[in-house]
């Protein structure tokens, strides 16, 4: 009678682990081939990602500090800055 520590699960999970890896490394063989065989291409791509990207982001940054202008403009306009139907209630509890 023999024992067996193990299951042939661990062989399984270590073949598919393998198999994924492989095809992992052919797939970045493929995208750097790609790359260099097309690199005019990638090249305009990437500018037209990066360009998009920053004009969202000026657009974004003009955004907030139009907001935070117009705030600043809330704020200092009145004097006695207050807010409407709001009541603040203090309970004063005495232990004697």
């Amino acid at each position: 009678m023999s024992f067996n520590f193990y299951t042939n699960a661990v062989s399984r999970a270590s073949r598919g682990l393998a198999a994924a890896i492989f095809i992992l490394g052919l797939s970045l063989i493929g995208v750097g081939f790609l790359i260099y065989v097309l690199r005019d291409l990638f090249a305009i791509l990437f500018s037209i990602i990066f360009c998009i990207a920053g004009v969202g982001c000026a657009i974004t940054a003009v955004r907030i500090l139009w907001a935070m202008r117009k705030f600043g403009r809330i704020n200092s306009d009145s004097s006695d800055a207050h807010r409407e139907n709001v009541q603040i209630h203090i309970e004063e509890h005495y232990d004697v």
